[in-house]
């Protein structure tokens, strides 16, 4: 039997508030709602007995996400449990240069499911390298988000990502894209 880990990228009060970025107020009314679902899917896994690991990106000095601000902190929504562990990154993969693989290993993880934010960069590239490295993955489809970019909006960027990686693999290690509702936790 497969062990699992809710893996929850990249939560943090400043995360999306990057300066120029179009349709704020849509944008944050989306997060809110993503923050909730992704709050239902870690009470869920508690109660199971499921490991949720925090992944928290840390900036440079003057980045909205540097770390010890008010930005860098993981959304109160959904703060971690005492004895979740909080993974510090500070590249698009939660893996490099992380603890997350040692985490995973620890608890002999086999599958990871996978909440959190900026869809095309941590969300896209920690999914990826995941699977690469033989975990199967579950994306929550409606546990991810991203701001509007370049002619894409947010929902679009989602949209594609989700499509892009719903059977992605390597070997036999794959992705499958799963609305929270229909996420069934072992």
């Amino acid at each position: 039997m497969a062990r699992e880990a809710v893996v929850i990228i990249d939560v943090q009060n400043a995360i999306l508030d990057v300066p120029g970025l179009p349709r704020p107020v849509e944008t944050r009314t989306a997060l809110d709602a993503v923050v909730a679902r992704i709050g239902t899917l870690i009470e869920r896994a508690r109660a199971r007995g499921t490991p949720v690991l925090f992944v928290q990106h840390h900036g440079p000095v003057g980045h909205r996400l540097q770390r010890g601000t008010r930005g860098w902190q993981i959304r109160p929504e959904i703060t971690p449990a005492l004895g979740d562990p909080v993974i510090h990154k500070t590249a698009c993969d939660s893996f490099y240069e992380t603890t997350l693989a040692r985490e995973l290993e620890t608890r002999q993880i086999s599958r990871l499911i996978v909440a959190g934010c900026w869809t095309q960069y941590c969300v896209d590239t920690t999914v990826r390298r995941a699977v690469s490295l033989g975990y199967d993955v579950t994306l929550m489809a409606d546990g991810h988000m991203t701001a509007d970019v370049g002619a894409l909006t947010f929902d679009q960027i989602i949209a594609h990502h989700n499509n892009l990686l719903d059977g992605f693999d390597a070997g036999s290690n794959a992705v499958r894209v799963v609305p929270v509702d229909q996420i069934a936790l072992e």
